[in-house]
């Protein structure tokens, strides 16, 4: 994108057309999915603290596979972190509810 992004709705539909592959979409959910399971079994006690230092990995390593190996473009983390974050969890949101193709 060459133009200057404004705001996180305009970012969300940039967003959103650099999610266009149906295994990266997917593949982000699944990491997503995983975060949300690793974060959840921390706080129940079933896994220790260190677990958490694994949820980067997790979500962006799913998520950088999708992008790199299948929809071959750059991932929006890298100009627009935040953003991009937030986009993660809306899109997650998005397919869960199935305002997105899963």
């Amino acid at each position: 994108m060459s133009e200057k992004i404004k705001n996180f709705s305009e970012f969300y539909a940039y967003y959103l057309t650099e999610h266009s592959n149906r295994t990266c979409r997917r593949l982000h959910y699944a990491g997503s999915a995983l975060v949300l399971g690793v974060l959840a079994a921390v706080i129940m006690g079933r896994l220790p603290p260190i677990w958490l230092f694994s949820i980067p990995v997790i979500g962006y390593g799913f998520a950088w596979v999708g992008h790199f190996v299948f929809e071959k473009n750059r991932p929006a983390t890298f100009t627009y972190p935040l953003w991009s974050l937030m986009g993660d969890w809306v899109m997650f949101k998005d397919m869960l509810v199935g305002r997105i193709r899963f």
